[in-house]
């Protein structure tokens, strides 16, 4: 679903169509788009369906969903109080560009806060070196875009922060899903801005989502 948020489904497609038809697929989706049950109906015969929880878009109960409505400048002193109130949890905090996440770590450093950043425009070694001390780390905050959203599995993240609101609601799943992993509990917490609210649509979808798993909004 990552891949066709990005725009990647002709290769998607082109490689699948490489692969023998007498195969075996299993295919694995955190949310249900339609993009996603196009490639189902497409290439999955006699099909299995196995649903964990709810089809409706659902976040986990685990995590307990705080929003701090605000203005774009507010945000870095919102994020030290959380980081201060977190006392030493382990963190992620979530930006929008690339360039956002890299002024974030050098605005928690400077402040003697140990962040590293992580994203694209990172060499694979360097993002392997930087989720390992992440991983290793008490108390590591770690500032990412959404590469790190999906398939980063650390058991031990107690606090997720939104810094910046994602482009969809199924991101916001994907990244609050970091937390509350393994059976344990955890904390997300969202700077919502106007420009977020997407004329109340994005607002109303965030809503559904929090009241869904029993979140005071």
């Amino acid at each position: 679903d990552r891949m066709l948020d990005m725009g990647f489904e002709p290769q998607i497609r082109r490689i699948v169509d490489q692969v023998r038809p007498d195969r075996q697929t299993l295919m694995w989706s955190a949310t249900w788009p339609r993009e996603v049950q196009q490639l189902a109906r497409d290439y999955l015969r006699d099909a299995m369906q196995v649903n964990i929880g709810s089809l409706d878009l659902s976040a986990s109960h685990k995590v307990q969903q705080i929003v701090r409505v605000c203005r774009d400048m507010e945000k870095r002193e919102l994020l030290l109080r959380e980081l201060e109130a977190a006392a030493g949890a382990k963190t992620l905090v979530f930006a929008g560009t690339k360039r956002a996440v890299d002024d974030i770590a050098w605005f928690l450093r400077d402040r003697r806060i140990p962040a590293m950043p992580i994203h694209g425009d990172k060499s694979q070694a360097d993002r392997d070196r930087t989720l390992a001390e992440f991983r290793g780390r008490p108390g590591a905050v770690m500032v990412a875009t959404d590469v790190a959203a999906r398939g980063i599995d650390v058991k031990d993240v107690k606090l997720v922060v939104n810094y910046d609101f994602p482009n969809n609601i199924e991101d916001y799943i994907h990244r609050i899903g970091r937390t509350g992993r393994a059976g344990q509990t955890g904390t997300a917490v969202t700077f919502f801005t106007d420009e977020d609210a997407g004329g109340g649509k994005t607002a109303r979808a965030l809503v559904r989502v929090m009241e869904e798993a029993g979140q005071p909004v």
